[in-house]
């Protein structure tokens, strides 16, 4: 890498965490090509995304942005998962490294928060935006359904009765 491609990655990078919410740096060493394309399709499917990433530079693109905190975990072969979902970065680095042993979260930052690892795990457990809007609609939607049911209720009962008059007034005749 020359110079400036060197300068381009740094700012790239520093405009990338100004974007993002999360930030989870693992250890990546012994995992295979195959591995990493696994890692990275399974970042995908979330909404995030894994880069591996040269420590002096990433440093570098920390400088200024809300993830400064996390400088000292960039040694040895280090990479990034960051995400715009606060949860989904975390999440789909714990479900991976609970599978593959070489994968080793360091720790990470939730914007200015810096977290250890069990702080990453426990991210890792709450629900993810997109669960936590589908929780939402359907607390709003449960309420609109107990009342329209509330309110054809006394319909139904007036048409089961006027069905059992006409029923009775029926075997009468």
């Amino acid at each position: 890498m020359n110079r400036d491609q060197k300068q381009e990655f740094v700012a790239d990078l520093h405009q990338t965490l100004g974007d993002v919410q999360t930030v989870v740096v693992a250890h990546y060493k012994g995992l295979t090509v195959a591995d990493l394309n696994t890692l990275r399709a399974k970042m995908a499917e979330v909404g995030a995304s894994f880069r591996v990433t040269k420590n002096r530079l990433t440093r570098l693109a920390l400088e200024g942005t809300s993830f400064e905190g996390l400088s000292e975990l960039f040694t040895g072969p280090t990479g990034i998962a960051i995400s715009s979902d606060p949860v989904a970065a975390a999440k789909a680095a714990v479900d991976f490294a609970k599978g593959n042993d070489k994968f080793v979260i360091l720790g990470g930052a939730m914007n200015e928060t810096v977290l250890d690892v069990n702080g990453v795990k426990s991210l890792a457990s709450m629900p993810s935006l997109d669960e936590l809007r589908a929780q939402l609609v359907g607390l709003i939607s449960t309420p609109a359904t107990r009342i329209a049911g509330v309110l054809q209720a006394p319909g139904g009962q007036v048409a089961r009765v006027l069905s059992a008059y006409a029923s009775k007034s029926e075997e009468a005749a």
